[in-house]
C-alpha cells in the first residue's frame, strides 16, 4: 500500500499545472523525504539576469508539499522561511531535498536545501511547518 501511496503522490504532484510550468519532477519520494529537480530557463531571470528567488521557492515548495504529503494525509503549510544563499542562472539543474525534522499528530517540520546540481553549491535553504489535517489526499 505505500509504495502505490507514494507512486500516486508523485503523480498527481508532477501532474499539478503549476509544477509542469516549471518542468518540476520528483527524483525520489519516501515518506517524509523528497527529492526534486528542476531546470532553470532564462523565463525565469529576474532584472539581475539570475534566477528569480520565486522559481526557486517554487522549487523548493514542490519538495516540502511532496514530502510532507507522502504519508497520504492531506498536509498544508503554516509557514516557510527561506534563505537566498548563492545565485542560480539559467541553464543550472537545480535540486531541492526535503527532509522530515519533527512530526506529531497535527504539526510537521521539514528542513530544505536547494543546491545547483552541477556545483554542488547551496542555492537556497529554509525551514517549514506543516499543518497536517485527519484526512486522506482525494486522490487515494
Amino acid at each position: 500500500m505505500e509504495e502505490s501511496t507514494l507512486a500516486l503522490v508523485k503523480k498527481n504532484i508532477e501532474d499539478e499545472p503549476y509544477a509542469k510550468l516549471f518542468g518540476i519532477k520528483i527524483i525520489d519520494l519516501k515518506k517524509g523525504y523528497s527529492l526534486v529537480t528542476m531546470k532553470s530557463k532564462k523565463d525565469y531571470d529576474n532584472i539581475f539576469k539570475i534566477t528569480h528567488g520565486g522559481a526557486i521557492f517554487s522549487l523548493l515548495d514542490v519538495a516540502f508539499g511532496s514530502a510532507v504529503n507522502s504519508y497520504g494525509t492531506v498536509a498544508v503549510a503554516l509557514n516557510i522561511s527561506i534563505n537566498y544563499l548563492k545565485p542560480a542562472y539559467a541553464g543550472d539543474i537545480l535540486m531541492a531535498e526535503a527532509k522530515e525534522m519533527s512530526r506529531s499528530s497535527k504539526i510537521a517540520t521539514y528542513s530544505i536545501i536547494v543546491k545547483n546540481e552541477i556545483s554542488g553549491e547551496v542555492i537556497a535553504s529554509a525551514q517549514t511547518v506543516a499543518y497536517l489535517k485527519n484526512e486522506k489526499l482525494s486522490f487515494l
